[in-house]
């Protein structure tokens, strides 16, 4: 099949693209699954409280068992004294389980969101970027001329490195090369642009 490509001051060509990518069967389930698995993922569990056994310290007991007139207690270890463990607090990452996915789940969502994304019309196809740009008011321009102010930009290593300083700092859109994102950032944000080469990165994981 056929889609539209775009040079930067709007000039319309084609280009031949895999009908397995851009117009493929749409699964909705697939898509809510894996996007949610992605963001869970993503999730950083860093609260960590030490349990009564990582505690040190004295094991003795910290008076006799009986006659004192106290209630029985064995180390000051226990959750209810001060610097004591902490009864049910957060474990850290390492006692999270991670969800996983497997390559196929990926490439056939990802394949389903860039079909509908292509359908809505969300979907823009840049010439690479062959000409650096600095200024982030001109990439500004750029992506508002094409409707594309909320969008990730999935490029090749060299049109990224032309325009990566010039898009950093504009808000809601994100720069990326075709190895780093995922269903979830696409389904994030609303238009999606790719340059041809990254395209034919993309088309390559695909036959």
């Amino acid at each position: 099949m056929k889609i539209d490509k775009l040079s930067i001051d709007g000039k319309k060509t084609s280009i031949e693209v895999k009908d397995n990518i851009f117009s493929s069967k749409i699964n909705e389930t697939l898509i809510s699954e894996v996007i949610y698995k992605t963001n869970a993922n993503y999730k950083g569990r860093k609260s960590k409280t030490k349990q009564k056994n990582e505690i040190i310290g004295s094991t003795s007991k910290i008076y006799a068992q009986k006659g004192t007139g106290n209630a029985r207690h064995a180390s000051r270890k226990a959750p209810i004294f001060v610097g004591g463990g902490v009864a049910h607090g957060p474990k850290g990452e390492t006692k999270y389980k991670k969800r996983k996915l497997n390559k196929n789940e990926k490439r056939l969502s990802i394949a389903s969101i860039l079909t509908k994304k292509h359908k809505l019309n969300d979907l823009i196809i840049f010439n690479d970027f062959s000409k650096e740009i600095k200024k982030t008011k001109e990439m500004n321009l750029i992506l508002k001329k094409f409707h594309a102010i909320n969008s990730i930009l999935i490029l090749d290593k060299s049109s990224k490195n032309n325009i990566d300083k010039a898009v950093r700092n504009i808000p809601n859109v994100k720069c990326t090369d075709i190895n780093h994102f995922s269903a979830f950032d696409i389904v994030k944000h609303k238009k999606i642009i790719f340059t041809e080469s990254s395209l034919k990165e993309l088309e390559k994981r695909y036959n």
